[in-house]
């Protein structure tokens, strides 16, 4: 039949096994989204099962939009019942309908990260805590890995906490999660979780969604984290399948909760389970494959699979050593028109993947001297550019008056008089009556401290959305967005400042009128929570298209499930990729190989990979490395080496004498590192603000402080016996 025509043996018998429970596990190139498109359509058409009653999960909307279009042409347009999504959009459609048994309401807002970390830099200020040894940023990132491994803010205080910083994030993740409450709001996080608080408090609610899904889905298995992995083990139940897809080769996201235990215990979880290994790559080279092979084989933790191709051996990997990132740059560039002209590529062909978001400047300044059109994924994303997320505010708070973040990022904007000594008022009046802001702008001839003048400004305003939150049911999402924004002239605003930023900006609310109009087009009935629920989970790789002719630059990250006749893999230096090897872990280790091997295997043609011998970092010149990685890298796979400048030199294994000699390690290897003093110049790591270097220490004793450089949070303030710096 049509659906298993285009399968090969292995594909087609995991697509036709439906005894039990299974896992596919899918290497790099393999045709895993082919297996699980035609898997879902067959379960529709042979398997006679109910569209409603079939659960496939996925970790991006990209993802699950193209499959679903796919599943649609195999199986028809009843395939459109499929309850297909991401984690975080199934279970926030779940949670909307259930919302009143958690005693929310099911207009709830859904923070975003910026959001969150809006909420913790406020909370911050509200308790009078410092930000120089605070960084909102950082304790929001410590609090989400709490919550993906399902640790509350009371057992993080009582079992994790271990020192007076430590138990201060506690206290700081307590207020948070009371804060969300009180706003009727989750974060991403709240998505996965809610949902086992959900079903383990209503033993009816989970029945009824046992008795919905009849058969349960999962791709890229191996990002799932430990409350995915709990939700699933509670929805399979009694003749309930599951079919899991991933490759734990490319479980890359650790660092946010994902958990590649998961994948490599299925077998005990889920007994009598099926497995199947889809081993043949259709994407890559005989010498791609072998060079990625060559350096994953040296993880431990791993399922065993032996990827082959039957492509041609294809291209040898090009290995680039470079003087410093403006020399890499140009190498790059040049390799680029080389590709181009002797290939007849494109430039949408071509990626530049890079470890972590600094690199990207210096390829940047690169690719514009070579004039080389270039689009970068990951920077800031349409909704969540300022201009967007005001509008998208006033939206959340005609929805949800609650939402005490969206409320304090619109009382000003447009600018109205209502300043921020006005606005700490108004909290604290709330705080003291249990009242919410919203509740308080209604009260706010009450608030003695705050001027006759600008309570009048307020009322003015309480009345504008007083009018929205009415129109609500009478207008269009996109009529009520239109009028609006005409009555807040934000447009004119934008156009009378008339320069180049304004301009953007201008165009950009234009677009997200235009993104409502389609929205409201396409879904017609849709409330206008649906839309900002949409909005909300939308992902930085969701709006990649490569009908654009650019290169594509972007983190490795979020590379994972692209694929480019050409890409280089970029800054091979120890304590770059690998990144932080220093304190870290094994399983670390593992999963920056993991994340390498994700890299290369991007590449269906050709591989480049690039080494600088210096790099200008925490403002100065450092010396690193060359990367493991290389080194454990098959040599039969390389031609040649570009030495500096472009000369030829060939690849070797450096002695122990020249490599010191010749990466000029930046600290003195004489003594023991862990033993080294701080002073100024030294490089350091601090487990909130991560790497930096120490600027100037001033005063002595308990009273010693010290300024220190982050690469991420900038320039911090501690004191020294709090600061617990570890020297690089």
């Amino acid at each position: 039949m049509s659906i298993l025509k285009s399968l090969n043996p292995v594909q087609k018998e995991a697509v036709e096994y439906n005894l039990g429970h299974h896992i596919i596990i899918a290497g790099a190139g393999t045709g895993k989204t082919r297996v699980l498109t035609s898997k879902v359509a067959y379960i529709i058409k042979e398997e006679e099962y109910e569209p409603e009653s079939i659960l496939a999960l996925t970790f991006t909307n990209k993802a699950a939009n193209e499959m679903k279009s796919r599943i649609k042409k195999l199986a028809g347009e009843k395939a459109e019942k499929i309850w297909m999504g991401t984690f975080h959009s199934i279970f926030a459609r779940i949670l909307r309908v259930e919302a009143k048994k958690l005693n929310y309401e099911h207009n709830f807002s859904i923070y975003d990260k910026e959001d969150s970390v809006s909420l913790v830099n406020n909370i911050l200020e509200q308790m009078n805590i410092s930000f120089d040894n605070y960084n909102p940023n950082n304790i929001h990132h410590k609090i989400s890995f709490c919550k993906n491994h399902m640790i509350s803010a009371e057992e993080y205080i009582a079992n994790i906490a271990s020192n007076a910083v430590e138990r201060k994030i506690g206290e700081i993740y307590k207020e948070y999660t009371k804060r969300l409450k009180l706003n009727n709001s989750m974060d991403f996080d709240d998505l996965l979780l809610k949902p086992i608080e959900l079903f383990n408090s209503n033993e009816k609610v989970l029945s009824k969604y046992r008795k919905q899904f009849k058969y349960i889905l999962v791709d890229e298995f191996q990002d799932t984290n430990k409350a995915q992995y709990e939700i699933l083990k509670m929805l399979v139940f009694g003749k309930t399948k599951l079919c899991v897809v991933g490759d734990d080769a490319q479980s890359i996201y650790g660092w946010r909760g994902a958990d590649i235990k998961n994948m490599l215990s299925f077998e005990n979880d889920f007994t009598k389970c099926k497995v199947f290994r889809l081993e043949q790559n259709y994407r890559s080279t005989k010498i791609i494959l072998r060079a990625a092979d060559s350096v994953i084989k040296n993880n431990q933790e791993q399922l065993t699979k032996t990827l082959w191709t039957d492509n041609e051996e294809g291209d040898k990997v090009s290995y680039i050593r470079c003087s410093d990132e403006k020399d890499e740059a140009f190498q790059i560039s040049r390799r680029i028109k080389d590709e181009i002209t002797k290939k007849k590529l494109s430039l949408k062909d071509i990626a530049i993947l890079y470890r972590i978001n600094s690199q990207s400047r210096a390829l940047e300044d690169g690719m514009r001297k070579a004039k080389i059109a270039y689009k970068i994924i990951g920077g800031v994303e349409f909704y969540k550019r300022k201009e967007i997320k005001d509008i998208v505010a006033y939206l959340r708070v005609i929805v949800n008056q609650n939402d005490e973040e969206s409320l304090l990022r619109i009382m000003n904007f447009p600018q109205r008089g209502i300043g921020n000594t006005s606005i700490t008022k108004m909290i604290a009046f709330a705080r003291k009556l249990n009242l919410t802001l919203f509740t308080t702008m209604a009260r706010v001839f009450e608030v003695i401290e705050v001027k006759e003048r600008i309570q009048k400004n307020v009322k003015q305003f309480k009345q504008l959305l007083d009018k929205y939150i009415d129109l609500r049911g009478k207008l269009s999402l996109f009529e009520l967005t239109s009028t609006l924004i005409d009555e807040l002239e934000v447009l004119k605003m934008y156009k009378e400042e008339n320069s180049a930023e304004s301009k953007q900006r201008y165009d950009n609310v234009q677009e997200l009128l235009s993104a409502i109009r389609d929205f409201t087009t396409q879904k017609p009935d849709a409330a206008i929570e649906d839309f900002l629920a949409e909005v909300s989970l939308i992902a930085g790789i969701d709006s990649f298209v490569d009908e654009e002719n650019s290169i594509t630059m972007m983190t490795v990250h979020s590379a994972k499930g692209l694929e480019f006749p050409v890409v280089f893999v970029t800054g091979l230096e120890e304590d770059i990729f690998p990144l932080n090897t220093k304190f870290d872990s094994n399983a670390n280790t593992e999963e920056e190989r993991r994340l390498f091997y994700v890299g290369c295997t991007r590449a269906k043609n050709k591989l480049y990979l690039t080494y600088s011998r210096s790099r200008y970092r925490f403002g100065e010149v450092a010396y690193q490395g060359r990367s493991r990685f290389l080194e454990e890298m098959d040599e039969t796979v390389f031609d040649e080496q570009y030495g500096l400048s472009g000369r030829k030199a060939g690849r070797k294994k450096l002695s122990e004498k020249e490599n010191n000699e010749y990466y000029q390690e930046s600290y003195d290897d004489d003594y023991d590192q862990e033993q080294k003093s701080v002073r100024v110049g030294s490089r350091v790591t601090h487990e909130i603000f991560g790497e930096g270097k120490v600027l100037q220490i001033a005063g002595t004793g308990d009273q010693q402080k010290i300024s220190v450089a982050f690469e991420e949070a900038g320039t911090k303030h501690l004191l020294t016996k709090f600061a617990n710096l570890k020297v690089l």
